[in-house]
């Protein structure tokens, strides 16, 4: 690799991204020193990575290191953020450190995954954007390492969240085509596809465009019920057609199509996994977003407790968020005693000093 087009096939700033390397240039994985200024990287202190020989590690590293990738993967859904994301970001730095000694792409694969859930974190539950774009960008450089397109889609899309979430409507568009033409270069099922549909829909329903998200979505319904299914990679943990019926609820709950809401949310809560503890939050926060918007403070307020019992087993930024969010719309009933009871919840000694940690 020898410049920013590499991955891309054109400039990466075209795309809205902020290189976070010093120079502006993406640090090349081979022998020589490399500086990283932003991101994941950044925050364990990785400041350059000494001279190394190429291979000089036997095979079986990227194998050991690919194991503990695996199972931060599977942490990451019952583990405190705040304390799985240091144990994350340090395995990162290993494995960045270790990529100019390893032949083969087994580790390049690993790392770029292991940055992805670094990312993940930083965004969907510190609440960290920017740190997380910064990781986004490495963990790229790390997939075109590996010459992974699948696992270089993957990493495009959850990037346009970024600016998806942020309005930024034109970049999050840019980034979903760049993450489509990957996905079609790594042959992706349609599980695969829906979950792009899916992220492409909750880009569009956050820029205020409901009625293209909800397009979005029957597509990815429509995928899903054609097949034939093409085996999903053992990284792609985070989706099912259970969690497509989590996008789909809230974006009618945000076009305003209160009963179909309900409905889809109360219908994925009685399907979502044991193990689903964080989308758990989110279709009770919904839920509770539906109820303040037709009018029933009480139903709100319910649902709204059980996201916060839910939260204080098994911390969601983006849950929270969304008991937030519901708490704001019950602005008219506030002197009522369900939402003050709300209220001691969200503002007691824990919870308030919980939220500052975070």
């Amino acid at each position: 690799m020898t410049d920013r087009t590499h991955l891309l096939r054109q400039p990466i700033e075209e795309l809205g991204f902020s290189v976070p390397w010093a120079d502006g240039a993406i640090p090349v994985p081979a022998p020589g020193r490399r500086t990283v200024v932003r991101g994941t990287l950044a925050t364990v202190g990785l400041a350059a990575v000494p001279t190394a020989v190429q291979g000089a590690q036997p095979a079986s590293v990227g194998v050991d290191y690919a194991a503990v990738t695996a199972a931060h993967r599977r942490l990451y859904w019952t583990v405190a953020p705040a304390q799985l994301h240091p144990a994350v970001a340090q395995h990162a730095r290993l494995g960045w450190y270790l990529l100019p000694e390893t032949a083969g792409q087994a580790l390049a694969a690993a790392l770029a995954e292991s940055l992805l859930l670094a990312g993940r974190i930083e965004f969907f539950d510190l609440q960290q954007p920017s740190t997380a774009a910064d990781t986004f960008v490495q963990a790229l450089q790390a997939a075109g390492e590996a010459d992974d397109a699948l696992l270089g889609s993957a990493i495009l899309a959850h990037s346009a969240f970024v600016p998806g979430w942020g309005g930024r409507r034109d970049e999050a568009v840019d980034r979903m085509v760049a993450a489509r033409t990957y996905a079609r270069r790594g042959a992706a099922g349609a599980q695969f596809l829906a979950w792009l549909d899916a992220v492409e829909a909750e880009c569009e329903t956050r820029c205020g465009h409901t009625r293209t998200a909800l397009h979005l979505i029957g597509h990815a319904e429509d995928v899903l019920a054609a097949g034939p299914e093409q085996p999903t990679p053992p990284w792609m943990d985070w989706f099912s057609p259970e969690r497509l019926a989590v996008f789909k609820g809230n974006t009618q709950l945000r076009a305003s199509h209160l009963p179909q809401a309900r409905t889809t949310l109360l219908q994925v809560l009685e399907k979502l996994p044991a193990d689903a503890d964080k989308q758990r939050t989110v279709v009770l926060g919904d839920l509770a977003s539906v109820e303040a918007a037709a009018g029933n403070p009480d139903e709100a307020c319910a649902y709204a407790g059980r996201a916060l019992d839910q939260l204080a087993l098994t911390w969601y930024a983006t849950g929270m968020e969304r008991v937030r969010d519901v708490r704001r719309e019950l602005a008219p009933w506030q002197h009522q005693q369900c939402v003050r009871d709300l209220d001691d919840r969200l503002y007691d000694w824990s919870t308030t000093l919980s939220a500052l940690q975070r």
